[in-house]
């Protein structure tokens, strides 16, 4: 764990979210790029599995049924080396912060809860440098869900962790592989310090926040902080 136990050479920060599917982190790193660039920052925003080098072999093997766990993890590894290569590392260097939704962390829960090694998963991406703020968002089950279900009519398989076999019904399949995952998750801000958003409160009230830890890491003058708060 080499690269997320040190804090990388880079002259940029980087920040990132966590946070299991319905958690709202989103919408939150959306607010803060928003703010950033009102404020004049120089901001690159960058999302988990976007890679267009391996996007399309994680659909067909989503669509088809073909990836077992380490698969899985294997490819979003690639994802995951790839955007570091050329979408987050070149703008650290250039001094910019970038803002991640998701990080090695999403791995970590989400490959362990499906029964891949956690050693091994760890040491696949030993090569991820540390981030300047990590972000998790809070959420229990019941609400990650309703607030999923109003937004669209059914679960994703994958979302749901249906390719698991926990369960036939989506919904009892998603409370089952999602806590699971928010266990891993809970586990994760002890061993590497991830600063823990109430994710039930007030929109509002968790931007405000976001921008204070935000502000700190990029030690933003306190009239810098309050300029533009809405």
């Amino acid at each position: 764990m080499n690269g997320l136990s040190v804090r990388h050479p880079y002259p940029g920060k980087l920040i990132i979210v966590e946070g299991i599917d319905g958690s709202g982190k989103s919408t939150q790193i959306s607010l803060l790029h928003r703010w950033l660039l009102a404020l004049g920052h120089k901001v690159f925003f960058t999302e988990w599995n976007s890679s267009e080098l391996v996007r399309r072999a994680v659909r067909r093997g989503k669509k088809k049924d073909l990836l077992t766990p380490t698969t899985f993890s294997i490819l979003h590894a690639v994802d995951f080396a790839d955007r570091l290569t050329y979408k987050i590392i070149p703008p650290l260097k250039a001094g910019m912060t970038v803002l991640a939704d998701r990080y090695v962390y999403t791995a970590f829960g989400r490959d362990v809860a499906r029964g891949v090694d956690s050693e091994w998963v760890r040491n696949v991406y030993s090569f991820a440098p540390k981030p300047d703020l990590a972000l998790y968002f809070r959420v229990p089950i019941e609400v990650s869900l309703q607030r999923i279900l109003i937004g669209r009519t059914k679960l994703k398989y994958h979302e749901a962790g249906m390719d698991l076999g926990l369960s036939r019904d989506p919904a009892e399949s998603f409370r089952l592989f999602q806590s699971q995952v928010l266990v891993i998750y809970d586990e994760l801000v002890r061993e590497f310090g991830l600063d823990v958003v109430d994710a039930t409160a007030d929109i509002n009230q968790q931007q405000q926040q976001v921008r204070q830890l935000v502000a700190d890491v990029l030690g933003l003058a306190k009239g810098e902080r309050d300029a533009r708060r809405g």
